[in-house]
């Protein structure tokens, strides 16, 4: 299978404005993204690696920094609405992979996790998720958790804390991460989809794919990582980089 992988940016962010140049480390964190995402290319896991933006901006950034960046338009209500323009511009590909541009700790094996279920030819869609181990995570909102059924497909995603441990036993809480990889032609559907109400409810998009009838398979990855989502975010994820050698 080949497969394409795209990392979404706009500079739109209500959390934290103009999020994708926010610096770590002195390099902006779309930068990081990307240098984790190329990863991938050199382990031959993924054929080709584009940045799918609406902002000139963000284009001229990546370009200052080897980044393939793909002007699209400025209307799509979501980032797998954007991938899904810049994807119909490379019918060779079979899979699409959508590396979140607010992830800077992706690298190869996270990718290698996401595209391990479409071993299985049912697989039309899938996921990550890592064991929570800090309790703070648990109550945080910007912190999606999710939880699965027994053969690793999504039963549900929130923000709230699930499941809820009634008896106090341990119960194992995942968190989402924020990665997808769809067949081409699933993403081509998947984009038709009308809004749902818990996707309003709870602001997840994934939530549209469970509530039209449609399986996530969830994949389970143990690298640590973090999606940087309000200023709070930017001492851990520079922290984390810290760890990996700074990139």
């Amino acid at each position: 299978m080949r497969v394409l992988a795209i990392i979404p940016s706009r500079l739109g962010s209500t959390r934290l404005p103009e999020k994708a140049l926010c610096l770590l480390l002195g390099k902006p964190l779309l930068q990081h993204v990307w240098e984790g995402a190329r990863g991938a290319l050199a382990a031959g896991l993924v054929e080709d690696l584009l940045i799918a933006t609406d902002s000139p901006r963000i284009a001229e950034a990546a370009a200052g920094f080897g980044g393939k960046a793909v002007l699209t338009s400025v209307d799509h209500p979501t980032g797998s609405d954007r991938i899904w323009e810049v994807a119909r511009q490379h019918p060779w590909a079979d899979l699409i992979v959508n590396i979140q541009g607010d992830e800077p700790l992706v690298n190869a094996e996270v990718v290698r996790a996401l595209l391990a279920p479409f071993s299985d030819p049912a697989c039309q869609m899938s996921t990550l998720k890592k064991r929570i181990t800090r309790s703070e995570d648990l109550e945080n909102p910007n912190v999606v958790k999710l939880v699965t059924d027994a053969y690793g497909r999504a039963l549900y995603f929130s923000r709230a804390a699930i499941p809820h441990d009634r008896d106090r036993k341990g119960a194992v809480a995942w968190r989402h991460l924020g990665y997808y990889a769809f067949r081409r032609a699933f993403l081509g559907t998947y984009v038709t989809l009308p809004r749902t109400p818990l996707e309003q409810t709870e602001m997840l998009e994934q939530l549209r794919v469970l509530e039209h009838g449609h399986p996530i398979h969830v994949a389970e990855t143990a690298v640590e990582t973090v999606d940087v989502n309000t200023a709070e975010d930017l001492p851990r994820a520079e922290a984390l980089l810290r760890l990996t050698g700074g990139r």
